[in-house]
């Protein structure tokens, strides 16, 4: 475990973050969050197109399937800037599935499915049951094989903007072995999707039934894959989650100083008392230890043991430390702060959302305990 530790920033990465940092700050702001919330999908699809036309989708997907042959590590500042600047969109779920498909999909599925994601294709995984499970290989989801057809059973959960996907990555068991399974648009009944009601109101989140959908045993991954699959993408939905926390933390602080530089009582700036400077210096710090937590593990992420290590201790860092920035933001803003119409409850509402998904700080801590004693 000697490069534990180690932060690494390419030239990509700067470029990459140059890039996204300006993009994200024109097309997005909390004003354009609220705004969506009662949009029907959520995002603006005229800002999805110019992601997919700057090939964002493509940054960590090899060439020979049309993408940039980087790697998650320059995925990672693009999800922070698109966290930092509130933007919504497909990017988290579609860019989750692409990695399913990279580490358990046969080469014809990856040959003929990743370039049409690339595209512009959104698509999305089905990993969580009712359980709760944060452990991907923990699998109630079946099937049954009847001749050359699969027919699933079951329920996912969390499932992001399955209204608006055209392919599903599923988890089930098949052969009382988990198994991954390519759904497509076409293969999802009417009435198989259910808008869930979740603290973060900017996502959109569905349950899938899988009950009635009907796959070709071709649908299937590798199932030799499975096993490192779904370990794999546990780990890049936290490195990503993580980067999105990040992004968010730092949004949440400078809405903070900037209140704290502007409201006044008795005469006297509030970010001028004590009570309120510490606080502020303490979620900064926590801030940029997390961040230097967040690249060292996108840094390492390929390494074996030390990227799983470093990664648990990003979304672990990454989940107090936005929460903390969150919730002192509240508190700061007085009756204001409790209301949704203060900025600082989406964040707050955001940081929940991720610790909900693949793990909060509690669990990686128990998983790093079992990694490093």
């Amino acid at each position: 475990m000697e490069n534990l530790g180690r932060i690494g920033f390419s030239e990509e990465q700067a470029d990459l973050l140059d890039v996204a940092t300006k993009f994200c700050r024109e097309k997005s702001s909390s004003e354009k969050a609220r705004a969506l919330l009662t949009d029907a999908h959520g995002f603006d699809q005229d800002v999805w197109a110019e992601i997919v036309q700057m090939g964002w989708l493509g940054i960590a997907i090899p060439e020979e399937y049309g993408g940039a042959g980087l790697s998650l590590a320059e995925v990672t500042p693009v999800m922070e800037q698109l966290g930092r600047a509130f933007l919504s969109s497909p990017f988290f779920a579609s860019t989750l599935a692409m990695q399913a498909l990279l580490v358990g999909a046969t080469e014809e599925q990856k040959q003929k499915v990743l370039p049409q994601i690339i595209e512009g294709k959104i698509a999305t995984c089905a990993l969580a049951e009712a359980e709760g499970h944060w452990d991907l290989s923990k699998i109630s989801c079946e099937v049954e094989v009847k001749g050359d057809r699969l027919h699933l059973k079951g329920a996912k959960f969390f499932v992001e903007h399955a209204d608006v996907a055209d392919i599903f990555i599923a988890s089930i068991m098949h052969d009382n072995q988990p198994a991954l399974v390519l759904i497509e648009k076409a293969d999802i009944p009417e009435n198989a999707l259910r808008r869930e009601t979740v603290i973060d109101e900017t996502k959109r989140s569905f349950q899938l039934a899988l009950d009635g959908i009907s796959v070709p045993k071709t649908a299937l991954l590798d199932k030799g894959k499975s096993a490192a699959a779904l370990h794999h993408l546990h780990l890049a939905a936290n490195l990503l989650a993580a980067a999105e926390m990040i992004g968010g933390t730092q949004a949440v602080i400078d809405y903070t100083i900037e209140y704290l530089q502007t409201r006044k009582q008795f005469g006297k700036l509030i970010g001028a008392y004590q009570s309120l400077k510490h606080p502020t210096v303490d979620a900064f710090i926590q801030y940029e230890q997390a961040r230097s937590h967040l690249y060292s593990a996108a840094h390492c992420f390929n390494e074996q043991g030390t990227g799983e290590i470093a990664t648990r201790m990003a979304k672990a860092q990454a989940d107090a430390a936005f929460s903390y920035a969150s919730d002192r933001s509240i508190q700061f803003h007085g009756g204001f702060g409790f209301t949704y119409d203060c900025d600082a409850q989406l964040y707050r509402r955001r940081a929940i959302w991720h610790a909900s998904q693949f793990g909060d700080a509690a669990y990686h801590r128990k998983k790093l305990a079992e990694l490093l004693l």
